[in-house]
């Protein structure tokens, strides 16, 4: 019940920014932590060292964070903390401003887009942006949504927030430049392994609730994505809405020949496909909260 209901909470409410503008959000908060990390110890001959032990130490105070805050007598702290970490409504809401500012003009759906992906929007045309809001969909389902709640299923609150410290850590020093290659090696590996099971699951989910496409196109599509991961929520996606993801991108001026997902698809995106994107996020969110109250009923009976 206690998933159910953290997964309610953060449907109905989100990020309410009437609350976040006040106090730090706790991903705030833990990335303050990473950032002053980076600063103090990514530097000398044992950058890498460093790293490993940084993810770690990090990964440590998370797990005690969770149990102490488990320990707190009911229930309402977890759902709380759960709802707080989920991502669901802020996903969709960020998904779908890309199609509507899309609906406005090319220039504020790029505008829009660039708030949630990393690669360079200044030259992309209208497909370029729907096609980068879906695959920020598919890749953020997994991780903001399925994974936190798989984590939490199999440990509880030590499990979601040492995933959601990873992934954080991730976000911000697993990259493979200059400065964070070796630092954040560790943080990187471990955020593939957390995700292994959960990327898998997603695309399942996304399989489950489109027009179920053969599975194994997603299967050798999902293994030409540069991550060893977000490729199978994100071939998975490309197949059950009938289109073409992936490809060629800039990145800080550095153009990357990625290889298409579902080449064949199609390749004209528009913000109707963006609102696809949204209703398929929507009913994984649904079989996802199905299959959790089913494992209740059961566990009562």
């Amino acid at each position: 019940m206690t998933l159910i209901l953290g997964m309610l909470l953060d449907a109905i409410f989100g990020e309410p920014r009437w609350l976040w503008s006040r106090i730090p959000h706790p991903a705030v908060l833990t990335g303050q932590l990473i950032g002053w990390c980076d600063a103090k110890f990514n530097k000398g001959d044992h950058q890498r060292v460093m790293g490993t032990l940084t993810i770690v130490e990090l990964c440590i105070a998370a797990a005690a964070l969770g149990w102490l805050l488990q320990a707190i007598p009911g229930q309402i702290v977890d759902i709380i903390v759960l709802a707080i970490l989920l991502a669901q409504k802020s996903l969709v809401q960020h998904v779908q401003a890309v199609g509507d500012a899309l609906r406005l003009s090319l220039g504020d759906g790029k505008r829009t887009v660039a708030m949630i992906v990393g690669r360079d929007t200044r030259d992309m045309d209208e497909a370029a942006v729907a096609r980068s809001a879906i695959e920020s969909a598919a890749e953020n389902l997994s991780d903001g949504v399925i994974a936190p709640i798989f984590w939490f299923a199999v440990a509880g609150l030590p499990g979601l927030l040492v995933y959601k410290a990873a992934n954080t850590a991730d976000s911000m020093i697993g990259y493979r430049t200059p400065r964070h290659e070796k630092f954040g090696w560790a943080a990187a590996r471990f955020d593939d392994l957390l995700n292994l099971i959960p990327a898998r699951l997603t695309a399942l989910l996304i399989w489950g609730v489109t027009a179920r496409p053969d599975m194994r196109k997603i299967l050798r599509d999902a293994r030409l994505h540069r991550s060893p991961n977000a490729g199978w929520p994100e071939a998975a996606m490309a197949y059950g809405l009938g289109i073409a993801l992936s490809g060629p991108r800039t990145y800080n001026g550095t153009m990357r020949d990625y290889p298409l997902v579902n080449g064949e698809g199609e390749r004209d995106l528009t913000p109707d496909h963006v609102d696809a994107a949204v209703k398929t996020l929507w009913q994984v969110w649904v079989l996802t909260l199905a299959g959790a109250l089913a494992i209740w009923i059961i566990q009562l009976t």
